[in-house]
């Protein structure tokens, strides 16, 4: 399962490398510099899997595909981030799941999504699978869900987001994650494809995680501004820091450890006394007054009170066993607890 306890970044690689092993490597290096928490590729060892023949891209991409020893020898250049292999065909799946290295996830893209061929070789691996859910109806992701836990996978995860060279704001549809977690009882994350140079940028993609998702996945590029093939969503080193700082403000702010524990501060701010009311004598008492509410009031003091503005009607009708000055907290202590026993007469039986 990938990390659902903090800010989990994931650098998009996909073909922004166009076949040039040194530029990939040159990504890589940079990715593991900036700290990206995983970094993800797709790979397309049988480009003839993934397209048909007279398909018009298909004579563009495969320059753009490496081998299975190619791949042995881009992963052996990754030390620090965790790896996501996004395969493309049935060999690429079966390279992942007898990879030398270690891999942390593997995704079948939407465009694969119900390729049952691809599900199948995907339930055998021993990490995450990731299903892109864009552009996919539900009966088509429940499909892919099912059919992995049918073949004994479950561990899977949804990533919601989809490239459209760039993707604009109104079709992100963030709402539709929480829908679909809702749905499907499973993880989600967003991978955010939208405009590097629009000034919201960071903010954008961090609204994922200011929604309680913690994973996002972003193309980032070394060269900023050149023409490559998924430039239209690819961010800049600076780019990468702002929405790491932010990502990481934003978790924090959301308390998702324990959102209902409280921290030290809050403790504070809630002590009984200093910071909420205390129960206290509205006017001078004496020994032996039962305590009645015009007896009480709610002030706050300068030291704490052991009981809560809530815990009254304890004090309540109860014996005074010292006199009480106004505004002294009244508690346990000063009054005689006398035992009052229920009335369980309903529970007699009347026979």
């Amino acid at each position: 399962m990938l990390p659902q306890h903090k800010p989990y970044i994931i650098g998009e690689t996909a073909f922004h490398h166009e076949g040039d092993l040194d530029f990939l490597n040159s990504l890589i290096a940079k990715g593991e510099e900036l700290g990206f928490d995983a970094l993800k590729f797709h790979v397309t060892v049988d480009l003839d899997d993934y397209m048909v023949a007279n398909h018009e891209a298909i004579d563009v991409i495969r320059p753009w595909c490496f081998n299975e020893e190619e791949w042995d020898k881009i992963l052996s250049n990754i030390k620090k981030t965790d790896i996501i292999l996004l395969c493309n065909d049935l060999q690429s799946i079966k390279y992942a799941n007898s990879c030398q290295y270690p891999i942390r996830a593997l995704e079948i893209h939407a465009t694969g999504l119900n390729d049952v061929f691809l599900l199948e070789e995907a339930s055998k691996f021993k990490g995450t699978v990731i299903l892109g859910t864009g552009g996919s109806t539900l009966d088509e992701i429940e499909f892919a869900i099912q059919f992995l836990i049918q073949n004994g996978h479950d561990d899977i995860f949804l990533m919601h987001g989809f490239q459209n060279y760039p993707t604009d704001v109104k079709d992100i549809k963030l709402e539709r994650m929480e829908k679909l977690q809702a749905l499907f009882n499973l993880p989600i994350g967003y991978a955010d494809h939208t405009d590097p140079n629009d000034k919201n940028n960071a903010f954008i993609s961090c609204l994922g995680i200011a929604r309680g998702f913690n994973i996002l996945e972003k193309h980032f590029t070394t060269n900023f501004g050149e023409k490559r093939i998924d430039a239209q969503a690819a961010i800049n080193e600076n780019q990468i820091n702002q929405i790491k700082e932010l990502a990481t403000i934003i978790y924090n702010s959301l308390g998702s450890d324990n959102p209902l524990e409280m921290s030290t501060a809050e403790l504070k701010y809630g002590n009984t006394g200093p910071m909420k009311k205390a129960i206290v004598a509205s006017k001078d008492l004496n020994e032996g007054d039962k305590l009645a509410l015009n007896d009480i009031a709610f002030k706050r003091t300068n030291i704490p009170a052991k009981l809560k503005q809530n815990q009254l009607q304890l004090l309540l009708g109860l014996t005074l066993t010292k006199s009480i000055n106004k505004d002294e907290i009244i508690d346990l202590e000063a009054v005689n607890y006398e035992f009052q026993p229920q009335d369980i007469s309903q529970f007699k039986n009347t026979k």
